[in-house]
């Protein structure tokens, strides 16, 4: 019989898979500093590339008409500002001249007359009232001639625009070309560090299975196969990621489908152990489940579900200490024990009273 490890007390057992996924995530972190650094490595430069395709003239020429529109659209502001200011000064003379108007309509009413300096004032103030109105047209024409100079020159630096736009594409494709060999440079580095990580780990996984450490084992691999998934999935394109994602899932899946059909065919013995212990628990057949009958459980009806809630009988009866068949798959479960002459479980390796130890019984073979 195959030793049996102890499982420990549960806060060692806790303990155990806390520190290992911790353990990983540290691992994790680490490599994301690897591949942090490594990423740090200065990429091609942009502006050189712009310098290289695009001619220096097309930018001082745009420069030259960015100054000159600002300046149009700061005079058309200050234009702005004072036909504000002789509006306000033409309404307040307006104002002024109908209030006079009105003094004036008094005055010939009753058969008066204005006086001299009302009259003067009057005057006064329709020939200024004139000569801003005048001053209002000539700005008037100016923000005009303003306004189509501005723009010409939007037009001039939209034409100006396009035109910078298509020396550039030459500038952008040749840094998209660089930018794409720098990052598949970059990823041949951390892969070339990732890589034998997860090797490592992959062998440590395979040939350590039964070791005590396998978790630490377990959480290590796990740690360097998503980073290196990380990194596939940010610098190879999207295409060849959703490839090597799913080659992975059918590599795990066909993995797991394989082990589980050698759990069931070529059971281990601690396996065997427990599944078998477990039926015997429930009063059932490890092999086809079918309920042991036997001492005060010989006339009554369980199953996986309702076996603890069956009280079974008081009724001395038959005691059961007699070998017995399943008689559904004719599996001797349990037999006369050699040692003690007792009756004891079948397929189970020791004794429940003497303890000798046999060899286990499994089904089929």
């Amino acid at each position: 019989m195959s030793k049996v490890r102890t499982k420990g007390p549960w806060i060692h057992r806790f303990a155990i898979r806390f520190f290992s996924i911790l353990f990983g995530f540290l691992v994790y972190w680490l490599l994301g500093f690897i591949v942090e650094d490594i990423g740090d490595v200065d990429g091609p430069d942009y502006q050189a590339l712009e310098k290289e395709y695009v001619d220096a003239s097309l930018y001082e020429r745009r420069d030259e008409l960015e100054i000159r529109r600002a300046d149009v659209e700061r005079e058309i502001k200050q234009k702005q500002r004072k036909q504000s200011l002789l509006g306000d000064s033409s309404r307040s003379l307006q104002k002024t001249m109908g209030q006079l108007l009105e003094l004036q309509k008094l005055s010939l009413e009753k058969a008066l007359k204005l006086s001299e300096t009302e009259q003067q004032t009057f005057a006064d103030s329709m020939n200024l009232f004139l000569e801003n109105q005048r001053r209002y047209q000539a700005m008037n024409e100016e923000m005009t001639g303003l306004m189509d100079q501005q723009t010409a020159l939007e037009s001039e630096r939209s034409a100006l625009e396009k035109e910078i736009q298509e020396a550039m594409k030459p500038a952008r494709e040749a840094y998209n070309d660089l930018l794409r060999k720098h990052n598949l440079r970059l990823a041949s580095y951390q892969l070339c560090v990732l890589i034998p990580v997860l090797l490592l780990a992959a062998f440590f996984i395979v040939r350590k299975k039964g070791s005590i450490y396998f978790p630490i084992h377990l959480a290590f691999g796990a740690a360097a196969l998503l980073k290196v998934s990380m990194v596939i999935h940010d610098y190879f394109p999207s295409q060849l990621f959703k490839y090597i994602l799913i080659v992975v899932f059918l590599v795990a899946v066909l993995k797991l489908t394989v082990y589980f059909i050698r759990a069931i065919a070529f059971p281990k013995t601690e396996s065997l152990v427990k599944q078998y212990r477990e039926a015997y628990e429930r009063f059932l057949c490890p092999v086809c489940e079918h309920p042991i009958r036997r001492g005060p459980l010989k006339f009554r009806y369980w199953n996986r579900r309702t076996i603890k809630k069956l009280r079974p009988s008081g009724e001395a009866g038959d005691a059961g200490d007699h070998p017995y068949t399943c008689p559904a798959c004719s599996t001797r479960l349990y037999d006369t024990c050699p040692a003690c002459a007792k009756v004891r479980h079948s397929m189970l390796p020791c004794c429940e009273h003497c303890g000798d130890e046999q060899p286990l019984s499994i089904a089929g073979q």
